[in-house]
């Protein structure tokens, strides 16, 4: 069995059939569904709200990821905890507190992620690395789906591997955006061990044939 955690996400399917394609994606061995949480103001784009996490729950048994790329964090994460998101992901940069904000998630039974823009260092993270269940770094700028892979960040997701196994308990190591069956390989080699996947995924409609391929891919690279 593979290692590395897929995690399908949901801003490259079908908006209007989404529990079709969470079904889909679940049958094709996904581990994980990913909802970009998007307010027109962090980024400038509008995706899902609150209330799509409890649409997509009679649809899949997979957890469920809500990655928050929003303002003011802080004052949703008890909202997105009651929908029943599974894992919450935070943007370092929207944090000011990010300790206080990693603390509130764990307190409420979620599972952390914070996630690393392409321009920011890991430095700004690496103190709370042990804190957290996902290190999240971004593969493309946070915003919209289908931008080409920033292969930039690669050193800094090996650093990222060398800081987490370190650690007694360490997270996953993920890569968010512009992963596909050309870039898939070498973010499994430089240590990312999570991948949220949106439009290689969803692509045609052929999600269950999509996702094996990818494994496939990720076997032979690992």
């Amino acid at each position: 069995m593979s290692k590395v955690h897929i995690s399908a996400s949901i801003l490259a399917a079908d908006w209007g059939n989404l529990g079709m394609a969470v079904r889909k994606a679940e049958a094709g061995g996904a581990d994980s569904v990913h909802v970009d949480i998007m307010d027109g103001h962090y980024v400038h784009n509008l995706t899902f709200g609150i209330k799509t996490l409890p649409c997509l729950k009679p649809h899949t048994s997979l957890p469920l990821i809500a990655h928050l790329e929003i303002r003011n964090p802080d004052h949703f994460i008890d909202d997105f905890a009651r929908a029943g998101s599974d894992m919450i992901v935070v943007q370092e940069d929207t944090c000011p507190n990010l300790a206080s904000t990693v603390q509130r998630i764990r307190s409420l039974g979620v599972q952390v992620g914070v996630a690393l823009n392409p321009d920011r260092p890991l430095t700004a993270v690496a103190d709370l690395a042990h804190q957290m269940d996902l290190l999240l770094i971004m593969s493309v700028h946070p915003g919209f789906g289908g931008q080409a892979f920033l292969a930039k960040v690669l050193p800094k997701v090996q650093a990222a591997r060398q800081l987490v196994d370190r650690l007694d308990r360490g997270p996953a190591v993920g890569l968010d955006g512009g992963i596909n069956s050309g870039t898939v390989q070498a973010c499994v080699r430089a240590g990312a061990d999570f991948l949220a996947i949106g439009s290689a995924v969803f692509h045609k409609g052929r999600i269950q044939d999509n996702i094996m391929e990818l494994r496939s891919l990720i076997n032979a690279a690992e």
